[in-house]
């Protein structure tokens, strides 16, 4: 059974506030790369907030950031652009958007006087629990993209993109301490994703032969 941190409805829903501007989109045969481009844009504009203390504004522009990862998408689908080197690019910049975002915490929580921050004892803890993120958030995509090069399926998961996208930038937009919160979420459950993950494609896995390589 598939788990999600993010309900069906909630994720339908927003989809369909989007519809009307993707069909624009469409309708105009755009390339999906440009939306992948100005996502990962977007994302290192937030990392800028993020490492100058401005959560809030860095927290909704990296929900911007999400919003157009689910564009090119829809549009590469709608137009027919799917293609090996389009999802190569998509996945690529999406590995470098997150991991911009959280060097970006990362510089604001090591510095001496963090601007603003309300718990500066607990600086160096998060700088740690922020790498931790990075680790898990890049294993969980490596792991379905090693799956899938093995011609295996992997997309389940407690915390993926999406939700660490959206408890990221939901956190950051309301709190210093929801923010805090997420980031500690992200570390935990982004590295017991990874460890679904593999228990999943273990079972998957059971029987098959494939070519063994090493990257």
């Amino acid at each position: 059974m598939k788990i999600s941190f993010l309900p069906e409805w909630l994720k339908n829903g927003y989809l369909k506030l989007l519809t009307p501007i993707i069909d624009q989109f469409i309708r105009y045969k755009l390339n999906p790369n440009w939306f992948t481009t100005i996502g990962l844009i977007f994302s290192v504009v937030a990392a800028y907030f993020f490492a100058i203390g401005r959560h809030s504004m860095g927290g909704a522009i990296f929900l911007l950031a999400g919003t157009f990862d689910i564009i090119d998408g829809k549009v590469a689908r709608a137009t027919g652009r799917v293609t090996k080197f389009g999802a190569l690019y998509d996945s690529t910049l999406d590995r470098y958007a997150e991991l911009i975002i959280f060097f970006g915490l990362i510089y604001y929580f090591v510095q001496p006087n963090p601007t603003d921050f309300k718990y500066p004892e607990w600086s160096f803890t998060l700088s740690i629990a922020t790498a931790v993120a990075i680790g898990g958030s890049v294993m969980v995509s490596y792991i379905r993209a090693r799956a899938e090069g093995l011609g295996l399926e992997c997309k389940v998961g407690l915390m993926q993109r999406p939700e660490r996208v959206v408890f990221l930038g939901v956190g950051a937009i309301f709190h210093q301490l929801t923010l805090i919160i997420a980031i500690l979420l992200i570390a935990v459950l982004s590295n017991l994703t990874a460890i679904q993950r593999l228990v999943y494609l273990r079972k998957q896995a059971k029987g098959k032969l494939v070519e063994s390589t090493r990257l």
